[in-house]
């Protein structure tokens, strides 16, 4: 197994001087090395030969000791030396301070065809920053990441990547409801992939600290790297890496709210300055359409990251940013204009991709009455999100509003909520949307599989991967593995996978792991 390795970042940046791994603040550093503990009994359970070929790894290296050996954390690549980040962030709205790889540690950054990764165990001990937590993971929230982050990216929403999913063969005590009831679990650790792993709250770490120096050099370093288009220089250079990463969080957000994704814990933290999806802990799709629903129980009273509110709580994460790269530009005014340009081109963003959703290529003012109506509608009475606008596909111009109706029907979760009142208003939205088809020129299978390009068939709902995680703390790995694969083409009908294409059922409506989770691993 041969990896071309750079070591950018721990070369340009400052380390941390101290070499204790004991939890602890760390001032003036970019980073602290840190070695893995070595796993027990590590086995493999699941690679992604697309992650690995993007590293420039094959079927051969996935399947050797090396690979076991290295993305387990039991040996040390050679010419690498790991290292964990201090970052701060905002959790729940609130200042936290420092906080950093607690459970995260960088083994290395890669090159492979003029790319770069950052490649980083998740699981593989604790670090300076793990606060009171051990620096584990357990099998159920690592199987949640690795099939996650694979999903997300086969949907076409940004995102880190995968490469691995491993056992450690040791225990980690967990206390999954946070009710005083610990027990012992299977450990794990996925490798997680990236440009970098650089978030919002490392510049937030500094700026809190008045670090003006290495606030500076933080952000030099990721614009030269990860940003090298940028070509201006002093102010004008960070005024563009900063509405640079105010788009593509917002494009980031756009795709969330496109397949129905709720990431549950959007601390700035868990921000990426990349505006890819990062840190996968209690999130969720929507089963029903809910603007209101959120996936995380530490969230269950505030809903602050419920799905309707993501796009605010995504600027007001980026108003944090802007704060902490202030002394840098000592000037409010550009910054405030990209904040501010950021509800504009939100709304007119959103009501591109649901066009999209609804098969409209022609641009009409009065779909924005015609969306809001239906928002609204899908949540009187619960309404599948991927199932309604999945089957909203096979609408055709021809059709009646009663057949119109029909062919979406399957969605509602129980028919008998669908009052009179309810019913004339869908069948007075179906009028207006048979009539906003018609405008179009595209021909009825034409727009189907516009459509189907944008609403996916498939969808990794949170009790689809709870069955994957009881069947692989059984030793059964054939549900994971299915599911990966279907998850590898959403867009696809997969005939021999339609048994996933169907609401949650009954049981999983309050199950644990299956409707909310807690943020633990």
């Amino acid at each position: 197994m041969k990896l071309q390795i750079q070591n950018n970042f721990t070369t340009e940046l400052p380390a941390d001087r101290n070499q204790t791994n004991v939890p602890r603040q760390v001032h003036q550093s970019a980073f602290s090395f840190v070695v893995p503990k070595k796993p027990s009994n590590p086995s493999l359970i699941h690679a992604s030969t697309n992650v690995a070929n993007a590293i420039g790894l094959s079927q051969e290296d996935i399947l050797s000791t090396d690979f076991l050996n290295t993305f387990s954390g039991s040996t040390i690549y050679p010419g690498t030396k790991p290292y964990a980040m201090p970052y701060a962030g905002h959790q729940f709205g609130n200042w936290a301070g420092q906080l950093g790889d607690g459970r995260a540690i960088n083994l290395t950054e890669v090159v492979h065809e003029n790319k770069s990764y950052t490649l980083q165990l998740k699981g593989a001990g604790p670090t300076p920053y793990s606060r009171t937590a051990d620096g584990f993971a357990v099998l159920r929230s690592s199987i949640r990441e690795h099939l996650c982050a694979e999903a997300m990216h086969y949907l076409g929403v940004p995102t880190t990547r995968s490469l691995s999913l491993m056992l450690s063969g040791d225990q980690v005590l967990r206390d999954v409801l946070y009710n005083g009831n610990p027990a012992y679990e299977k450990g794990a650790i996925v490798c997680r992939v990236a440009p970098s792993f650089i978030r919002f709250g490392s510049f937030e770490l500094f700026a809190s600290r008045e670090d003006h120096v290495n606030l500076k050099l933080l952000t030099d370093f990721t614009i030269k790297h990860h940003f090298p288009h940028i070509q201006k220089e002093g102010v004008e250079k960070y005024l563009a890496f900063f509405h640079e990463v105010t788009q593509t969080t917002l494009d980031m957000i756009v795709h969330w709210q496109r397949v129905g994704f709720v990431h549950g814990v959007m601390n700035t933290d868990n921000m990426s300055i990349h505006g890819i999806t990062i840190d996968y802990g209690p999130y969720g799709w929507l089963e029903d359409y809910n603007t209101g629903w959120t996936p995380n129980t530490t969230d269950n009273q505030h809903k602050r990251y419920r799905f309707g509110n993501q796009p605010e709580i995504a600027l007001w994460n980026l108003y944090q940013l802007a704060n902490a790269l202030y002394p840098l530009i000592n000037d409010a005014k550009p910054l405030e204009a990209i904040l501010e340009a950021y509800s504009t081109n939100y709304e007119k963003e959103y009501l591109n991709m649901m066009r999209d959703k609804l098969g409209f290529q022609i641009k009409k003012e009065q779909d924005v009455v015609l969306i809001q109506s239906l928002t609204q509608l899908l949540e009187k009475v619960e309404t599948d999100m991927t199932i309604f606008f999945r089957n909203l596909s096979n609408v055709t111009k021809d059709d009646a509003v009663i057949i119109a109706f029909n062919t979406i029907k399957d969605a509602f979760y129980n028919e008998k909520d669908l009052d009179e009142t309810i019913l004339k208003d869908w069948h007075v939205w179906f009028e207006k949307y048979s009539i906003r088809i018609n405008e179009e020129t595209l021909s009825d299978s034409e727009r189907k599989n516009q459509m189907n390009t944008v609403n996916p068939k498939y969808v990794l709902r949170n009790y689809m991967a709870q069955l994957s995680i009881d069947d692989a703390d059984k030793g059964d790995y054939s549900l994971l593995n299915e599911l990966f694969e279907m998850l590898k083409n959403p867009y696809d009908e997969q005939p021999n996978f339609q048994k996933w294409f169907a609401k949650r059922p009954d049981w999983a409506r309050d199950k644990v792991g299956c409707s909310m989770l807690s943020c633990s691993s």
